[in-house]
């Protein structure tokens, strides 16, 4: 029952505050407001994060391999997205006390956070992890231990947050690289993704004892839920992309020079 009761009133408590932040942001500031699509965002990732800690899955989860891959996918990919296009952090530069939301910004320019949010150290923090839990003994070694299970379980979860803001979040983010190179380190978490998943299903190396068919089960899921999770990451990430301007100098028929702005590709002036 407390396993049940902690996950439930943690998702409760965080839905509360997003919802009680949110009002406070429409209020402070009528115009601009805050987005409903950004609330159901954050809502729906708590969803998620709660359906994989409550039953059914969670005692499914215990007893099957199957289960433990759906209850990581849902942890450490899904959820992990949909809270991250709430754009939580946002939300609280915009509602605290000034004091605070300065010591806030302060901190997303940290040096610490400059080193963790770089798009390859989030990708083995997120996926290079994967071969280390389940190609080594650490699994077999968490599966009977309540806490290092909970601590599993918070690892994918902030894992995959930072995987997530550093590729596609719409919160500040220190030395974000380009659109491209994102996609390129995208591209590398989803080759990995699948050559993990298919050692997994041949049974090469695998450091988790269960059924044959259970492995090879939740290779599937990890190979093709893997494969939807990025692709709607990509579709969160090209979703962000504004090219940049460039201005583009003309000579009017009295000789003044005029610049317009415009988007390469369009052919329009801005």
């Amino acid at each position: 029952m407390l396993d049940v009761a902690l996950p439930v009133t943690a998702v409760l408590i965080l839905g509360a505050g997003y919802l009680l932040l949110a009002a406070l942001a429409r209020e402070h500031n009528p115009t601009v407001g805050w987005s409903r699509w950004r609330t159901g965002w954050f809502l729906t990732g708590l969803v998620l994060l709660g359906g994989a800690l409550v039953p059914p899955l969670a005692p499914f989860a215990h007893a099957d391999f199957r289960g433990h891959m759906l209850q990581h996918l849902l942890i450490g990919m899904y959820a992990p997205l949909a809270l991250v296009l709430g754009a939580p952090v946002t939300l609280l530069l915009r509602t605290l006390p000034a004091r605070h939301a300065r010591r806030l910004a302060r901190a997303l320019r940290s040096r610490p956070l400059h080193l963790v949010a770089n798009p390859a150290v989030a990708l083995l923090l997120s996926v290079g992890s994967l071969g280390a839990l389940y190609f080594t003994p650490l699994y077999e070694a968490t599966a009977g231990q309540a806490l290092a299970h909970h601590a599993l379980h918070a690892h994918f979860l902030l894992s995959g947050c930072l995987f997530a803001w550093v590729i596609a979040g719409p919160d500040p983010a220190p030395s974000r690289p380009g659109v491209p190179a994102r996609l390129c380190v995208l591209g590398v978490a989803i080759a990995g993704h699948a050559t993990l998943s298919q050692l997994m299903y041949a049974g090469l190396h695998l450091g988790v004892r269960a059924p044959a068919e259970q492995v090879q089960g939740g290779a599937e899921i990890m190979y093709y839920g893997g494969d939807i999770a990025e692709l709607l990451l990509a579709a969160a990430l090209v979703a962000t992309w504004r090219p940049v301007r460039r201005a583009r100098t003309a000579r009017s028929p009295d000789g003044t020079a005029t610049t317009h702005m415009f988007r390469p590709g369009t052919g329009a002036n801005a």
